[in-house]
């Protein structure tokens, strides 16, 4: 066991945080912790990583247990370069490489050799600490170095570049690195997927998978989550809950262990009801008192279970249009940006369009342009050469990851009655509270909000936009997993037409119709979501080495990359997915009517079974003409979808 957590007890004022926390991490183990925001999980990483007091309870680990811990907003802050402080990790082997070279110099040296005793001593010294510095992995330092930096997005930065120079985000992910060369037993990140983009996000998995420490992870990256961890503990009312399997897998768990404690609930609240009748019915009686009073001290006796509480209360909105664009929504053609200090361009050669109702991500690595080509869209950041024409009707709603449009100084509550001041206090009150903002917290200033906060408040005003297109630059970003749900299920209804910036691979699956990747030299079309996406890439590189292959060797043939797929499939290949699309939307329409048409059956039966009804013969007249109804309406729904399937 590598670290016990027990009974940890932690109150801000009269307020609590964590309540009686329990758990223990074995070695190599990946465990992610989850919760909504606000639930205490940064708060115990800290706790754990003694950044933070707590009021009761025990944290036990080995005293040659290492820690390490990287909070969400701990960029690296540093006057050295980016080589310097990536080798400020291998100081130890760094001066015993100093000290080999040294001993080397003396054993090379012709006077000290003629001493053959101290000779001899020097070897063996140079033997022991040689070994040493093999066993620490002193052999392997800089590549690592390489590796890790490779890996983190920084292979393209020169080595003397000052950390202090970097960005943001580039300091976080370097803050990154650095932790992970440091490889200590049990490695605590608090977000880590925060700025990362999806091919670094890839690399970081298959690294934390192969880590020879353990991991603590908070994350709200169903994705990342799936790939890495081994076992969730869940924070919900203050209190944790250990599940064994990854993200997905917990979910199925907690439903069903919801659905079993529901079951069971109703199971003793019927004998409770029965036993009830049963006392007041015959309490009374002289001939079964006895017996009602025995049913009343077994009642009395009986430990009776709590309803269980099920899910907490989630944020709720839809995003609703005033009226629908003409087909054509926007058309892009030879777009392309500068960098404004280098006059560079981002990219060029950019040509895309949308129509009415689809749905389209825009993906790209760090750095390439994506939000400043939405800004550009936008109006809010001009463009260098190229035409952005939009089509008629079009209403735009903007979703900035940075949030630049919120006024620090304003209340929530004024943030939104500023924008939409025509709207009554309570109407706008009635917005917030379904973004989780009721009573006092409608009060609080917009600048003392955590980013999933801002997030909520960003989006309510969006809402209220009723836009019928959405342009969207990382809308998961600080949003918990049950926020990000209620997100999908609100776009995936919205009759409008969306163009989102994401890294959420997730997401990416759930929410894209069509993938538009950014690169230098201009974009790629991918028809599908990011998993088909990938298995497109790796059908056009396979084919690519095939063609490499067969032609290898062979004289006057030139070996040519293969092309993707023409562009004359492609019209063919969207209406495809959208007949695949609709067909599924049937079936889920058609699946909903029969569970709803065989649970009104169901209920019929149960009335044609009470005695105070089969005995009434115009009342079984009714309901068995009733149910043959619903049966008849069953079997036309089967129908169709037996054909749907076939």
């Amino acid at each position: 066991m590598l670290l016990q957590v027990s009974e940890i007890t932690k109150n801000y004022g009269v307020q609590p945080i964590l309540s009686g926390i329990t758990f223990q991490i074995l070695p190599r183990e990946r465990i992610g912790l989850v919760g909504v925001n606000g639930a205490g999980k940064s708060t115990l990483l800290k706790i754990i990583a003694g950044e933070l007091s707590y009021d009761s309870g025990t944290i036990y680990k080995s005293k040659e247990t290492t820690l390490g811990y990287l909070a969400q907003t701990s960029g690296l802050q540093s006057e050295r370069t980016i080589e310097e402080e990536m080798r400020s990790v291998f100081a130890h082997l760094i001066e015993m490489e100093k000290e080999l070279r040294a001993i080397e110099a003396r054993i090379a040296d012709p006077a000290h050799q003629e001493d053959g005793k101290a000779y001899e001593d020097t070897l063996e010294k140079y033997a022991r600490l040689s070994d040493k510095f093999r066993e620490q992995g002193g052999f392997e330092m800089e590549t690592r170095i390489r590796s890790v930096l490779h890996g983190m997005g920084f292979s393209t930065f020169p080595q003397d570049t000052i950390v202090s120079t970097l960005s943001g985000g580039q300091k976080t992910r370097l803050a990154l690195a650095r932790i992970l060369l440091q490889a200590p037993d049990l490695l605590m990140l608090d977000e880590p997927t925060n700025y990362l983009d999806i091919p670094t996000l890839t690399w970081l998995e298959d690294y934390l998978k192969s880590y020879s420490g353990a991991v603590l992870v908070v994350s709200h990256d169903r994705y990342f989550l799936d790939a890495v961890v081994s076992a969730i503990v869940e924070i919900e009312r203050h209190q944790a809950k250990r599940y064994t399997g990854n993200y997905s897998r917990y979910i199925d768990l907690k439903a069903a262990e919801y659905e079993s404690q529901m079951k069971q609930f109703e199971k003793q609240q019927d004998e409770i009801a029965k036993m009830e009748d049963f006392i007041q019915r015959n309490l009374v009686r002289a001939s079964t008192t006895k017996r009602a009073q025995s049913r009343r001290k077994a009642l009395e006796r009986m430990e009776r279970l709590d309803k269980p509480l099920g899910d907490l209360k989630k944020a709720h909105f839809s995003f609703e249009i005033d009226r629908q664009t003409g087909n054509d929504v926007l058309d892009v053609r030879d777009l392309s940006i500068m960098f404004e200090e280098k006059q560079e361009p981002l990219f060029r050669n950019v040509t895309y369009r949308l129509e009415r109702g689809e749905s389209v991500a825009l993906i790209g690595p760090n750095g390439i342009g994506k939000s400043t080509m939405l800004k550009a869209l936008v109006g809010q950041r001009p463009h260098h050469s190229g035409t952005i024409h939009w089509g008629s009707n079009v209403k735009i709603g903007y979703y900035d990851q940075e949030h630049t449009s919120l006024n620090p100084q304003n209340t929530v509550l004024e943030e939104l009655w500023k924008e939409y001041p025509h709207l009554e206090e309570v109407r706008i009150r009635t917005v917030l509270g379904n973004f989780l903002f009721s009573g006092d917290d409608v009060l609080k200033r917009v600048g003392s909000l955590s980013g999933g906060e801002k997030a909520r408040v960003s989006l309510s005003k969006l809402m209220l936009a009723r836009a019928n297109v959405l342009i969207l630059d990382e809308p998961t970003n600080h949003l918990d997993l049950f926020s990000k749900e209620v997100l999908e299920s609100a776009l995936e209804d919205y009759d409008g037409t969306l163009l989102f910036i994401s890294h959420d691979r997730y997401f990416l699956n759930k929410m894209a119709e069509r993938i538009v990747e950014l690169t230098p030299q201009g974009i790629e079309h991918f028809l599908g979501n990011y998993d088909e996406m990938v298995e497109k890439k790796r059908e056009i590189e396979e084919l690519r080495l095939e063609t490499l292959s067969q032609t290898a060797g062979k004289p006057g043939k030139t070996v040519q990359a293969s092309e993707p797929a023409p562009v004359t499939s492609y019209q063919a290949d969207k209406q495809a997915k959208r007949d695949e699309r609709s067909k599924q939307r049937k079936l889920e329409q058609l699946e909903q009517s029969i569970a709803t048409l065989e649970g009104e059956i169901a209920g019929l039966e149960e009335q044609l079974a009470d005695p105070e009804v089969f005995n009434d013969y115009v009342r079984v007249q009714t309901i068995q003409a009733d149910m043959d109804k619903r049966k008849a309406e069953l079997a036309a729904v089967y129908e169709q979808w037996e054909e749907l399937l076939a």
